[in-house]
């Protein structure tokens, strides 16, 4: 049967209208419906194959109708129907809620790498929670972030009822899981699932003001919010509650499922492989432990068989972020793991006597990181500096006992999502000029390298970075109201808020060229500054951090001397959404975490493969864009990771000192306390960000802010030389293709997971 009428039979079933007159949510869940029956009916199940589960705190999936609509095949043909009966597919797009199940790169890369898994038709799933109000709604009042609920869970929506319970044991009671599933549909490849578990009892309604709730109501809270304030012992333990139940869920049904493929569980190691996504599902180790003592299996034997199963993934380098569990909180939570994990300990501690190496330390805190590490088989970081860092500093100890554990595996992005789907001008201009190849095999794109002195192609792109822009300002002036000029340089930083990735280096080059127009300065060409980013609710310094940028937005605006040339830009609640919009209209991406502090990026992938040119410093990935693009093809700043490090190291960086030394930077910091500013927002918060970069700055953001602003107002003189932009801009397309995801799972398959 032909989709139309496959979607006019789905329409006319559920509301008695044809496709000219459903409404436009009608008309989304009509074709969500027809789309879930055609993911269905090409799902197989991979009887007997090794399988690898990716167990995550988060999958930041996005809107997926037109992502399915794609990877079927079928996204040109729905279009063209609609088209037909007067509709657009941008008016069903926009009806569909955005699943609220993670927060920045690691989810968006969970969700990245199932979406390659399905493609390479490899055999795997990911497992993760059901948050019924994701993160947050981020709102902006008063010039502050405010927090509100972000439900996205619908009557008629992708989850489906995976027909599956678990009983999860806490200390004083037992909660009673439901898995949900979502098909994740490869593209012309395979379908597999992301299982997600729920809870029975979860009650919405005792969400208070805000995102404010009991936390201690367990059986009514627990799958909430994704990363619940854990500012307070309440906060602690509820996290702890999350990570329990959901790898309790996870190694439950990886052991119903090995059984029902007909392996011995004695022989786990066989059928299946867990990828652990950073610390946060850490506790399956010892949870696959006692459930495999239930089963006969004796304590060193299920270690073993355990440490043959398990594959660890480190995301970060900021000691902060590695967990480090009081034990006390686990007995409060989860008593049945603690003499498992005190016995692993003990193990380790027989073997390996150095402090630095130990699972519980001296202050009887479980370092969840050790734990991975001592008993998972492989431990990758996700860039080659962020691997060679865990190396010889931050892991030395380990890596000293286990060389042969470690690797890398930079990280990649679902090419396809970031081209077809939000920039199909270039991916129109790719087909006409080096086929369609690359769609399946994104090296490919190396070919369209030649065309890089193509007058006629570099006319193209230029014009095609132009609509893009004209998209983004149209946008912008719909839902924000705000009138952006798309002649200027656009230069965004979207990311999540935190001091390592620098949005408050930004907002002082804002500071310097506000302070440069006001004195004749006036740029060759007109700048627009666009951020997007979340801060955590309990992270002070971070949401006055937005604050800073908001009030400079308002100061900017206000100023008619200014505007015309310069302008700034906070999207409100940035998620997925707004990256498909915000991404393949950028000019400048600001890729400037202190150098040996970002694990990767991924962000960085997403704006070179649209023809943005990174601004950056030497961390993450952006090493690696740089190995393939070469120095003139992005704007470096910033002393070295290891001069970073070596900073650290000594406790030798005072921030002060570049403060007191260097008039242009004391006159930028200084202006977030001047009267301009205070009268527009909270002198307080501001008097926070103030003091401090000069008495704190762990990050660092004195020591690069001067050669940052040497570099980036290079980049926009750059700009005015159009033909040489493009030509950057097309080196940098034709060089992406390294960082198609499905490259970095072709790598996990080859040398960890050996799947088949």
């Amino acid at each position: 049967m032909k989709i139309e009428n496959i979607i006019q039979e789905t329409a006319t079933e559920l509301y008695g209208k044809n496709i000219e007159t459903c409404n436009a949510t009608q008309l989304y869940e009509s074709i969500m419906l027809c789309a879930k029956k055609m993911a269905e009916e090409k799902r197989t199940v991979q009887v007997g194959k090794r399988k690898v589960y990716y167990v995550s705190a988060e999958f930041l999936i996005g809107r997926l109708l037109s992502n399915n609509l794609l990877n079927l095949g079928v996204y040109d043909e729905v279009e063209e129907i609609l088209r037909k009966h007067g509709r657009t597919m941008t008016e069903i797009e926009e009806q569909e809620p955005e699943p609220s199940l993670g927060n920045g790169g690691l989810g968006r890369l969970a969700a990245c790498f199932l979406d390659s898994i399905a493609t390479l038709g490899l055999n795997g799933d990911g497992i993760g929670l059901n948050y019924h109000l994701g993160l947050f709604k981020q709102v902006f009042a008063d010039k502050q972030q405010k927090e509100e609920i972000n439900p996205w869970i619908e009557n008629k929506s992708w989850l489906k009822d995976g027909g599956i319970s678990f009983e999860v044991p806490f200390k004083d009671f037992s909660l009673r899981s439901t898995l949900y599933n979502i098909d994740v549909v490869g593209y012309k490849g395979a379908v597999n699932q992301l299982r997600l578990f729920d809870v029975e009892t979860i009650d919405e309604t005792v969400v208070t003001e805000g995102i404010t709730f009991d936390k201690t109501d367990i059986k009514r809270n627990l799958t909430l919010f994704l990363y619940p304030d854990d500012s307070d012992r309440e906060g602690h333990l509820l996290r702890i509650y999350q990570q329990y139940f959901m790898v309790s869920n996870a190694a439950q049904l990886i052991l119903k499922e090995c059984k029902e493929a007909g392996y011995e569980i004695s022989d786990l190691h066989k059928y299946a492989v867990i990828q652990i996504n950073d610390t946060h599902p850490s506790m399956i180790i010892p949870e696959l432990i006692r459930l495999l003592q239930t089963e006969g299996i004796a304590f060193d034997d299920a270690a073993n068989i355990v440490k043959q199963t398990c594959a660890y993934t480190n995301h970060t380098i900021l000691a902060e972020a590695l967990e480090k569990w009081p034990l006390e909180y686990l007995e409060e939570v989860t008593p049945y793991l603690v003499p498992i994990i005190q016995k692993l300990h003990e193990k380790v501690q027989s073997e390996y006597p150095d402090a630095q190496v130990q699972i519980i330390d001296e202050s009887k805190r479980v370092h969840m990181a050790h734990l991975d590490i001592h008993y998972s088989f492989s431990v990758n970081g996700v860039a080659a500096l962020h691997t060679d860092i865990l190396k010889k500093e931050e892991l030395k100890p380990f890596y000293n006992l286990y060389p042969e554990k470690f690797n890398n595996k930079t990280n990649g992005i679902t090419f396809r999502r970031w081209l077809f789907h939000c920039n199909k001008e270039l991916t129109q201009i790719l087909d006409k000029k080096i086929g369609t190849d690359y769609k399946k095999e994104a090296m490919h794109l190396e070919e369209f390298y030649q065309y890089a002195d193509d007058e006629q192609i570099i006319e193209t792109i230029l014009d095609m970075k132009y609509k893009k822009k004209r998209e983004l300002k149209e946008y912008l002036a719909h839902t924000t109201g705000v009138q952006i000029d798309e002649t200027s340089i656009f230069d965004i930083q979207i990311k999540r808020l935190h001091e390592y990735k620098r949005q408050q280096m930004n907002a002082l080059y804002i500071i310097y060229k506000y302070l440069e127009i006001k004195g004749g300065n006036i740029p060759k060409t007109p700048i627009t500054m666009i951020f997007g980013a979340k801060a955590a609710p309990a992270y002070t310094i971070a949401k006055n951090i937005i604050h800073l940028i908001l009030c400079l937005q308002e100061l900017i605006a206000a100023d008619d001397e200014v505007n015309k040339h310069f302008k700034v830009i906070m999207v409100e609640n940035y998620n997925v959404s707004a990256a498909e919009k915000l991404i393949p209209a950028c000019d400048v991406s600001e890729q400037i975490s202190l150098a040996s502090k970002e694990a990767s990026g991924t962000g960085n992938m997403k704006f070179m493969l649209n023809g943005a040119i990174t601004l950056g410093t030497m961390d993450g990935a952006n090493v690696e864009i740089h190995d393939l693009v070469g120095s003139e093809n992005m704007y470096l700043f910033g002393e070295s990771s290891e001069t970073v490090i070596e900073h650290y190291r000594k406790g030798d960086y005072i921030s002060k000192n570049y403060y007191e030394n260097n008039p242009m930077i004391q006159k930028v910091v200084d202006f977030i306390v001047d009267e301009k500013l205070c009268n527009i927002g909270e002198r307080s918060l501001l008097e926070t960000v103030h003091g401090e970069l000069i008495n704190k700055d762990w990050f660092m953001t004195l020591l690069d802010l001067q050669d940052y602003i040497t570099v980036k107002e290079q980049a926009f003189a750059d700009y005015a030389d159009r033909k040489s932009w493009a030509k950057k801009m097309i080196v940098n397309i034709a060089k992406a293709g390294f960082f198609s995801s499905d490259r970095t799972i072709m790598e996990y398959n080859r040398d960890i997971w050996k799947l088949g």
